[in-house]
């Protein structure tokens, strides 16, 4: 009866070890393929040429190279930006600095990660025939949308040339519309972006008063990812980065592909790519390095989050200015480009 009791005993104990042991390993198997498995997410972004290179760096299969599998979602209205970020239907986005400084000081945690273009010649401020200069501005009515880049982008060009915002008579629309009624000689000027630019010339003195050539750096457009998933998938992030690295230098070597590429993803025709491409610089691995290099003083991350952030402080957007040490994250770039 003794030895009956204990054969049961060491029954029972050797089928819970041959239980646990086989849950163990049951339990281990979908780890090891979960970690092999790529990592999803969601980047955000409008149609603009500048953000084209993320589909080059799809079809190209930098973003498999690297294990990760982001999804680009297209959304026009930027005043939907903050609100997908901050409800977590987007992990990242593409979008201008100085709106993405808001997007912070309004409570959504995303950080600069990479910038992926900077407008050179792609906006400016179209204006007639009378207006010579910056200063001719005052007194004279100019269409702009304060809802985007464009408002910073002008208040940077009146800040440069000594010219108070008070003195002119800003028509508050899109830029698309604003571009319209200048042609259509219901302004005396507007800022606005291509292709309204070359469509000023259809006007009767029509002309480019000023463009964002005459200020590189200022219209920057970054890839912004919320903080915690930098916490939770560093690697994909790192890996984004050097993907579109990689992109914007495959572009830069393929051009007429990388247009072809682009055009499909956007629904614009190539033609209308490549005319839009003239008016940026994309920014691949040695144009984010000097970018993020906090040693340099001008036309760097630092410098341009430092100065949106002050002109929106002074116009009573923000409550205080954001340190851009707090938004940038340089560690993504510094390793991608082998610092």
């Amino acid at each position: 009866m003794l030895r009956l009791k204990k054969f049961r005993l060491t029954f029972i104990v050797l089928l819970i070890a041959s239980l646990a042991l086989l849950m163990s390993g049951c339990s281990t198997q979908p780890a090891e393929q979960s970690a092999n498995q790529p990592v999803k997410f969601k980047i955000g972004h409008c149609t603009w040429v500048g953000y084209g290179p993320l589909y080059i760096a799809q079809e190209k299969g930098f973003f498999a190279k690297y294990n990760i599998e982001p999804e680009m979602v297209i959304i026009e209205d930027e005043s939907q930006y903050a609100a997908a970020l901050a409800a977590n239907q987007i992990q990242a986005l593409g979008n201008v600095v100085d709106r993405d400084v808001i997007h912070y000081a309004s409570g959504v945690d995303a950080k600069f990660v990479c910038a992926m273009d900077q407008s050179y010649g792609g906006d400016g401020i179209i204006a007639s025939g009378e207006i010579k200069s910056v200063k001719d501005l005052e007194g004279k009515t100019v269409g702009l949308d304060k809802a985007s880049t464009s408002y910073f982008f002008f208040l940077a060009v009146l800040n440069k040339y000594g010219v108070d915002e008070s003195k002119v008579d800003i028509q508050e629309m899109t830029s698309g519309d604003a571009g319209a009624a200048f042609v259509a000689g219901k302004l005396d000027a507007a800022v606005t972006w291509e292709p309204w630019l070359t469509k000023a010339s259809q006007r009767e003195g029509g002309h480019v008063l000023i463009s964002s050539r005459d200020f590189p750096g200022y219209i920057v457009d970054v890839i912004s990812v919320r903080q915690d998933f930098i916490d939770e998938h560093p690697d994909a992030v790192l890996g984004l980065v050097k993907a579109w690295n990689e992109a914007v230098d495959y572009y830069k070597e393929n051009p007429e592909e990388g247009n072809r590429i682009m055009a499909q993803a956007l629904s614009l025709s190539e033609e209308e790519i490549a005319d839009m491409a003239k008016g940026v610089q994309f920014m691949g691995t040695e144009e984010n390095a000097r970018f993020f290099d906090a040693s340099q003083s001008e036309n760097t991350i630092y410098y341009i989050t430092e100065l949106a952030s002050q002109f929106w402080t002074e116009k009573g957007v923000l409550k205080e200015k954001v340190d851009p040490m707090e938004i940038v994250v340089p560690r993504f770039v510094e390793e991608a480009s082998g610092k």
